[in-house]
């Protein structure tokens, strides 16, 4: 046996996080207050503002409303299936 333990539960719960994403309703998003500091502080929403939000309605496929939380989900996502897909790598390759 080449992994351990340790690694192989890393694995299924970074693989499995894309679907945690996926199951969320998109009402538990769209209500709430915000944690931004700089929009409770001075009112003013930041370029982070809302990326939470796309990145959640672009793993369900709305893309529309993916762009309209905050046009740098084009930018974000991308980057961020790159990290979860080479973090699966590295971590297959420790032997999961």
């Amino acid at each position: 046996m080449k992994g351990n333990v340790s690694n192989r539960i890393k694995f299924i719960g970074i693989a499995a996080f894309p679907f945690f994403l996926y199951m969320l309703p998109p009402e538990f998003l769209r209500s709430g207050h915000s944690l931004c500091l700089i929009k409770n502080l001075w009112g003013r929403e930041c370029y982070g503002c809302g990326i939470t939000r796309a990145i959640v309605a672009a793993v369900q496929l709305d893309f529309e409303a993916a762009y309209h939380y905050n046009r740098l989900v084009t930018v974000v996502l991308p980057l961020f299936v790159y990290v979860w897909a080479k973090t699966l790598v590295k971590l297959w390759g420790k032997g999961v």
